[in-house]
């Protein structure tokens, strides 16, 4: 199977199934949630959302989302025609799953029907979204992101210090934004929630980093020590705030926590959180001349 064929069937399995750790983790909010509940209700119905898409091979969500790419080539492979491939893929998929074209060109308010944004006037892919790195493999990986409008709407950054939040530039600062930010996006965003949450570095390498969290299974374990503890903390905190599932009330507001620190200018401390919906559409192709793996 050549690489562009093994992108669709990458978007497929993306689009339809639901991680197998996703699922999981939505079956066993289900047990913490009374039967008679508005919570117990709306998971039991997320649960057969899922059922319903696997079954039919139809997408989980009438939002398709932007695909976010995120790419590792062996050295000596073109950048150029990895972009491509993907770029070919994208329009295949987009009419044969079929995907929700979601690429809006914002000074013509068209849409390009196809997912496909290109800069206009030049050959620069702007949607969707690529990050290409070297790696030294012989094999190449691609992990692709299907994002929700709704998440990435309540996506938010802050500042440290934050006077409005009386957050300064420490752990109990940062707590009290990635709580703050929870407590606005209430279920706009279709909860339970994962973050993503990226500390320190610059305003774009923050949004970034807190969006690749996402890629992270919830049962994995942060290999920072501190960072472990904090995303527990977090998670229990976050669900005892009681907004539960599509923000109805509950005791599951959030699956998981992910974070990230990096370095920062001494004169800078952001905190990003990005969220993904309950619909994680996330999923990992690896490619070795012909051989396809998906997961």
């Amino acid at each position: 199977m050549n690489l562009g064929k093994a992108i669709v069937e990458l978007y497929k399995k993306t689009a339809i199934s639901i991680p197998a750790d996703v699922e999981s983790s939505l079956k066993n909010s289900l047990k913490r949630e009374k039967k008679s509940s508005l919570a117990y209700y709306t998971i039991s119905n997320i649960l057969k959302n899922i059922e319903v898409a696997r079954d039919g091979s139809l997408p989980v969500c009438q939002d398709t989302g932007v695909p976010m790419f995120y790419v590792k080539v062996p050295v000596g492979v073109s950048h150029p025609r990895i972009r491509q491939s993907i770029v070919n893929a994208t329009r295949k998929a987009t009419k044969s799953i079929p995907l929700r074209p979601n690429a809006v060109n914002v000074l013509e308010e068209r849409n390009t029907g196809d997912n496909i944004g290109f800069d206009k006037g030049k050959s620069e892919v702007q949607q969707p979204i690529i990050y290409i790195e070297q790696w030294g493999k012989s094999s190449i990986k691609i992990e692709l992101m299907l994002k929700g409008g709704g998440s990435e709407n309540i996506g938010t950054q802050y500042k440290l210090p934050d006077k409005k939040l009386k957050a300064n530039r420490d752990l109990e600062g940062i707590k009290k934004c990635i709580i703050d930010a929870v407590f606005k996006a209430q279920g706009k965003g279709c909860s339970p929630y994962i973050l993503g949450v990226a500390i320190g570095g610059s305003k774009d390498l923050v949004s970034m980093e807190s969006k690749k969290q996402l890629l992270r299974k919830i049962d994995d374990v942060n290999e920072d020590e501190k960072l472990a503890k904090l995303e527990k903390w977090l998670k229990v905190k976050i669900n005892s705030l009681g907004i539960g599932p599509l923000g109805l009330g509950g005791k599951v507001t959030v699956l998981g926590v992910k974070m990230k620190a990096l370095h920062r200018h001494p004169a800078s401390f952001f905190v990003d959180v990005s969220f993904m919906c309950w619909a994680c559409r996330r999923g990992t192709l690896i490619y070795n001349r012909g051989d396809i793996k998906l997961s």
